[in-house]
Order: structure tokens, then sequence, then C-alpha cells
């Protein structure tokens, strides 16, 4: 799948002048436009949008700097309306305007966004431990909050939403867990392709239920559909191990096996150890099987 995906990244850098179809790079990868753009995200830390953004000016950036074309050509050149919306584009990334630029000539300093390609880095520590599971559809049933994402250490929104919540209210909702994943679990959910940091996400202090199970008014309930669920587990260092462990699927994982994202939230169990330094956790991803 690395080759297909930088196939795709070739035909970005072909069309940065013109038009870049994202379902004609979801083609080329041999996956939905969805999973194109989630693993995308995933592996360069930026939405592909952002990215294409960042080429463009980081090559608009080359030609203001070389005198050849007016900043007007440059702007519609790069898929910009006016010299407006490209100055304002331009000081976003580069920190100076394009005309200041140009007048600073050689002493400009500009940012620049490198053309990316991907592949695959072996780190020999360890292999990852998964199972794939057919899931008829459940309930995910507890509190939900806003908060946004944050990829190391403790997410501040999320602990403090959980401590709100008291003593007796998550006895109450631990008491509703039937399924697998057993026991309180947190689930997140995206409304984006982004997965960079700060991006907002659904989080829900929840426990797993039957379909058919009825729930207490007060609490949220999420009905997920029947599918199938790529499951991992990782024991180290909390919340250090368990972050890693999401990046790796995301970025490793996916990448080498048959599967892609499908629509739907994430689950993790985290069982932390009495000294609170290190923890058992188990992840679920919501996947789909696709053909060879």
């Amino acid at each position: 799948m690395l080759d297909r995906l930088n196939q795709a990244m070739e035909y970005v850098e072909e069309h940065l002048d013109g038009t870049v179809d994202a379902a004609e790079l979801a083609r080329i990868a041999t996956t939905s436009e969805y999973h194109f753009r989630r693993l995308f995200s995933a592996l360069a830390g930026m939405p592909l949008s952002e990215y294409l953004r960042r080429r463009r000016l980081t090559l608009a950036g080359a030609e203001v700097l070389a005198g050849e074309r007016t900043l007007l050509d440059i702007a519609v050149r790069h898929g910009y309306g006016s010299g407006e919306a490209f100055a304002r584009a331009f000081r976003a990334m580069h920190g100076v305007g394009p005309g200041e630029a140009r007048r600073a000539g050689a002493d400009a300093v500009l940012v620049s966004q490198p053309r990316m390609s991907f592949r695959l880095v072996v780190e020999g520590s360890s292999s990852m431990e998964y199972r794939i599971v057919e899931r008829p559809a459940f309930r995910v049933v507890g509190r939900r909050a806003r908060v946004p994402l944050v990829h190391e250490g403790v997410n501040p929104a999320m602990a403090a939403f959980i401590r709100g919540l008291g003593r007796e209210t998550v006895e109450r909702i631990a008491a509703l867990s039937e399924l697998e994943p057993k026991g309180v679990v947190a689930v997140t959910e995206f409304f984006s392709d982004s997965r960079e940091e700060g991006v907002p996400l659904d989080y829900y202090h929840a426990v797993v239920t039957a379909a058919g199970t009825e729930a207490p008014e007060d609490l949220d309930v999420r009905e997920v559909p029947a599918g199938t669920w790529a499951v991992f587990a990782n024991t180290g260092p909390y919340p250090l191990a368990l972050q890693e462990m999401w990046r790796d699927v995301f970025t490793q994982w996916i990448p080498s096996n048959p599967y892609e994202f499908r629509l739907g939230p994430e689950i993790l169990r985290v069982d932390v150890r009495p000294d609170g330094e290190e923890a058992d956790a188990e992840l679920w991803i919501p996947v789909l099987r696709v053909a060879q």
C-alpha cells in the first residue's frame, strides 16, 4: 500500500498548478476517498487540504522571489481568486506578505513544506498483537463531552470532564457494562479527517451494552451498527504506551494489512496499575476488509 500512496503523492506534485482530485488520489491508492483522507492525515500529521495549501504556497514563495511573474499571476496560478486572498494565505504561512518578500529578495526568510513521501520504518522493538472481531450492533452508554485531541500526555479537558462526573455517576455507568470491552471505556469519535493536535472530537465515558438494553434517561447513548473491529492490546507506561499504540495502528498496521477504516467510534479500555505508572490497554478500531 505504501507504493500506491507514493504514486498518489506523485499525482499531487503533477497537479499542484491545477485541481488535485481527492477521488483520483483514492483511486490511485486503491481505497475509498474517506479512508485515503484519514490515512493521509494520520501518516502526515495534517489534513490533505492543509498539505496541498502548504505545498502550493511553498512553490508560490519560490516564484515570488524569482520575480518572473506578477504577484497576481502567481496568485491565480496557485488557485487564489484575488491578490488579497493570496496575500493573506501567504502571510499566514510565511509570516510576511508576498510584496514584502519580493522587496526583501535574497534577505527574505520563507517557510518550506517539503514534498512528502511514505516509507515503512521498522523499529524492531516488538510486534503488534491484534485480533479481528465481528460484532453485532451494540450501544455505548454513558456521558459525552466535546474535547480537543491531545497526542501526548494527559488530556486536561478529558480529565476535567471525568472528575466532574462524580463517583456515584461513574459507578452507575460501570454497573451497566454487558459486552466486551468490559468495564468503563473511553470512546472517541472524530468529525473530520484530521488527526491534528487540538481537533475537536466527541468523548464518551461509557460502557458497552447490547443493542436492546434500556439506558437511564440522563445518560448519553451512541447506537453502533454491526461491523468488523480490529482489537489491539499492549502494556506499558501510562498514558504514553496507549498513545503510541494508537499512533502505530494508523501509521504501521493499517498500511501493512488488508483493512481500511470505516466510520464509527474508537473504543479504548485502560486498566491502570495501582502505582499509576503503567497500564494494560485494549483498543477497538472499526475496520473494513479490502480486496487485494
